[in-house]
């Protein structure tokens, strides 16, 4: 099988990490670049790391041809644009993996309460976090990929809330991300002299991502669950570290928990259970979930740490992996490689 895919939003971080992916994958042929941004200019003047490895310039979409001649096309734009053009994508007849939150929600209210107003709001997407929506994610059309902190946050939450073992009013999400979350449009939070040496808190009872992890906790949970989620920015350039505080109903052990998490998780390809606690070293470039706990004395505190580069697991790799299953093929292929490390 040979899929033909091409990426809308060819400029960004996330575009980019698309091709470096795919550039590896045996079942996929890249077909079109595309940008309202750098049209003209080959891929790889973009993306230098690209240079030598694809033959691609970055064409000014036209969305009709591009849903006729593609077999998937990755939406890899700004929150509020894809929404605009997904329609149109899906007449021509392709799939379509869309990175913002155009269709992440399952109520198009709460999206406009957090983003803009929804200008296809009729178009119903698979929410795409693998481990929990794998056989819907085989049969759709349309997948919403997940946001990073959401994908780091519900997967290290899963199985204690769709068990009911923890108090669901106090669930306290401690994340942290590098400054490649932010995109690539310089900014002043993420210019290097004044977050080099600094750390810092942002959005901290508002941000975005907070509805959708109560959406998807709240469907594991069987009713309304709200957590309470941080974001801090610290200076690394990808990964998160995300630190879930739960309390449990009655008390468990490090090792009871991690026997659950293992049978919850057992034959994930991208979700590891360690002994110990993960670290964003460990992780980096690759496509992984590594998730960890610690107990209090009296195990009634539970502490649940998850680390995902927030380009892969957190966006374009899972991006793929989705499109592995929209396909029918191995989710694992193409997503094999080892992280980086130092």
């Amino acid at each position: 099988m040979t899929i033909e895919v091409a990426v809308v939003g060819a400029s960004g971080y996330a575009g980019g990490e698309l091709f470096r992916l795919l550039l590896g994958h045996p079942e996929v042929e890249i077909v079109g670049a595309y940008d309202i941004k750098n049209v003209g200019l080959p891929l790889p003047k973009v993306h230098p790391n690209l240079r030598g490895l694809i033959d691609l310039t970055i064409t000014e979409p036209r969305y009709e041809e591009i849903g006729e001649k593609t077999d998937l096309v990755f939406t890899a734009t700004p929150h509020g644009v894809a929404m605009k053009f997904v329609p149109k994508i899906l007449d021509g007849g392709a799939k379509v993996i869309d990175l913002s939150a155009d269709y992440r929600f399952d109520d198009p209210a709460t999206y406009e309460r957090y983003y803009v107003k929804h200008e296809s709001p009729h178009l119903k997407a698979i929410y795409g976090l693998p481990e929990l929506y794998r056989e819907r994610i085989r049969g759709a059309r349309l997948v919403a990929n997940p946001g990073c902190y959401p994908t780091a946050a519900v997967l290290s939450l899963a199985p204690l809330v769709r068990e009911d073992l923890v108090d669901m009013e106090y669930i306290i999400i401690d994340a942290k991300s590098g400054t490649s979350g932010a995109g690539a449009a310089p900014g002043e939070v993420t210019h290097h002299p004044l977050c080099g040496a600094n750390i810092r808190a942002y959005a901290v009872t508002t941000h975005r991502h907070g509805p959708e992890i109560d959406q998807e906790l709240s469907k594991l949970a069987g009713r309304k669950v709200r957590a309470h989620f941080t974001p801090h920015l610290i200076p690394i350039v990808r990964g998160i570290l995300s630190t879930a505080h739960v309390f449990a109903r009655e008390p468990m052990s490090k090792e009871e928990v991690l026997q659950l998490y293992r049978e919850f998780y057992r034959g994930e390809p991208f979700v590891r259970v360690l002994d110990d606690l993960p670290q964003v070293n460990f992780i980096v470039g690759s496509n992984y979930c590594d998730i960890g706990v610690e107990c209090d004395a009296e195990g009634k505190r539970l502490v649940v740490v998850s680390a995902i580069d927030n380009l892969v697991k957190g966006a374009s790799g899972q991006a793929i992996q989705n499109m592995n299953l929209m396909f029918g093929i191995d989710e694992a292929k193409g997503l094999k490689g080892p992280p980086l490390r130092p």
